[in-house]
């Protein structure tokens, strides 16, 4: 019996390490959480640095995917950056890994589910002992970006707002419901969002005041960031967008 305790013991000693080693060199650690979203429960994949902060936050949005394995690492990438990164589940467990599926459960979102889903993110990062409450921001992809943006209208004391050819607004009454500096990263090759929508996005804003910064990067269409979409991804383009993201975003939180 003693020796049975042992190995519960030990088992649990081992899993709880386990737990707790940094997901890269950088010591960035990541761990499943969930929160509450009205009588819901969603679930997260949080990253963070080895330290007890508090640091500045991230909502991190997953493409039509899911939260899938590129997410995670995105965010452990931002993680490493000196920020909280949370990447919420908006499709509640479900992943796709084919485009069929992935237009299926894109299509099925409910957007005002998603859109409280996301409220209720950013109210559990404000909640956090180790996030600096008033640094918050939304960062997206395709899917993501759209809500990204969806955040920026909806979310007054978000601090900034990364849309990453995702879907964009022109409408001046939505226009002047953004909250936050907004930056949207696009591929000049992608199909999916025509360049007039983009710059109509950005006049509509400067226009009314608003902090907005595009960048529409060569050689580079929709998904061009995902490095595990070989038909889509271009490695130069992904790291200019990534340093534009990082410019962006350490220049309003950190």
């Amino acid at each position: 019996m003693l020796h049975s305790l042992f190995r519960i013991l030990l088992f649990g000693a081992v899993l709880t390490f386990n737990l707790l080693l940094p997901n890269s060199a950088s010591g960035a650690i990541g761990a499943q959480v969930s929160y509450d979203s009205g009588n819901d429960v969603v679930g997260a994949y949080v990253s963070m640095p080895n330290g007890q902060g508090p640091y500045p936050a991230i909502i991190v949005i997953h493409e039509w995917w899911g939260l899938n394995q590129w997410i995670r690492d995105s965010a452990d990438r931002l993680a490493e950056q000196g920020y909280v990164v949370l990447a919420v589940d908006l499709y509640r467990g479900e992943m796709a890994d084919n485009p069929e599926d992935a237009n299926r459960l894109s299509r099925s979102l409910p957007g005002q589910q998603a859109t409280n889903d996301l409220k209720a993110a950013f109210n559990y990062l404000k909640s956090r002992q180790d996030v600096r409450s008033d640094k918050i921001a939304a960062v997206g992809w395709s899917t993501g970006g759209g809500y990204a943006l969806t955040m920026a209208l909806t979310t007054p004391d978000l601090a900034a707002c990364v849309i990453n050819y995702g879907r964009v607004v022109t409408e001046p009454a939505s226009i002047e419901k953004i909250a936050c500096p907004v930056l949207g990263i696009f591929g000049a090759n992608d199909r999916t969002l025509p360049s007039r929508s983009i710059l109509a996005f950005e006049k509509s804003c400067k226009e009314a005041g608003k902090t907005v910064e595009i960048h529409v990067i060569e050689n580079a269409g929709q998904a061009f960031m995902n490095n595990t979409q070989p038909r889509y991804f271009a490695a130069e383009a992904s790291e200019v967008a990534w340093e534009h993201i990082t410019v962006f975003l350490d220049g309003l939180l950190q």
